[in-house]
């Protein structure tokens, strides 16, 4: 079976974004619901999946990582625009609610 790896982008209320890299998209989701997915993400309540890409190398995976955090936070949302327009959390209905 393939390893599937994710690069993500996740963002608060406030529309701050983060860019992460993960072989388990759902886990990482869980954690940073959680609050202990990354420090900064914590900080900021950083915990709605806007965007992710799926494949197969793991080294695309990273490059695509760094690729996208090197961008300027216009490009990041043009990319958010062209595929979730209204910003919805793609994740949101994986998890019950508590």
């Amino acid at each position: 079976m393939m390893k599937k790896y994710y690069v993500y982008i996740i963002c608060s209320y406030s529309k701050t974004l983060y860019t992460g890299v993960t072989n388990d998209l759902i886990r990482r989701m869980a954690e940073h619901k959680k609050g202990i997915g990354s420090k900064f993400a914590a900080k900021y309540k950083i915990n709605s999946l806007v965007y992710f890409e799926e494949g197969n190398d793991v080294n695309q995976a990273i490059f695509r990582e760094k690729q996208i955090k090197a961008w300027r936070r216009s490009k990041k949302l043009v990319l958010i625009n062209e595929n979730n327009p209204e910003w919805k959390d793609l994740s949101k209905d994986w998890f019950k609610e508590p």
